[in-house]
């Protein structure tokens, strides 16, 4: 099974729509399962961190295998996500994926994580983020299964 913890909730529909989508099409190839914890707005952000971090945690089982999402993580091309994406869904009965809101992930999160993977240099709403991380996801099942959709 494949969590995705965010920090945040999605608004606007467009968006809505395309993880609709994108869990629909997963459905083939494993259960997912998008948990959303509130963000702590604007305030200052250590105390952010810390209470985000709280509710994050309660999501991860210590059988988890946990990746972060963050600017300074690895960066992966689609076969190479793909070729982990595999390894570790052999080994773990859990991937939790996560997505840190507008101060990122705090220190405590950080450790927690097996990996950490940036999908580029370059900073995206978080909420079309979950639509990215889920498309990469879904193409990764794509490779992995060798069906067509990657090129």
């Amino acid at each position: 099974m494949i969590k995705i913890i965010c920090v945040g909730k999605i608004k606007e529909k467009y968006l809505k729509d395309a993880v609709s989508e994108y869990l629909k099409r997963l459905q083939k190839y494993t259960k997912i399962q998008i948990i959303e914890v509130e963000d702590e707005g604007l305030v200052e952000p250590k105390k952010a961190l810390i209470t985000e971090s709280e509710k994050i945690l309660k999501h991860i089982n210590e059988r988890d295998l946990v990746i972060s999402l963050d600017i300074n993580g690895e960066q992966l091309d689609s076969l190479s996500f793909a070729q982990n994406l595999n390894k570790f869904y052999i080994q773990f009965s859990n991937i939790c994926f996560i997505i840190g809101g507008s101060y990122g992930l705090a220190s405590n999160i950080k450790e927690k994580c097996n990996m950490s993977i940036s999908f580029s240099k370059m900073t995206f709403p978080h909420q079309l983020f979950r639509v990215i991380l889920l498309e990469q996801i879904y193409r990764s099942f794509k490779i992995i299964n060798n069906e067509s959709y990657h090129k």
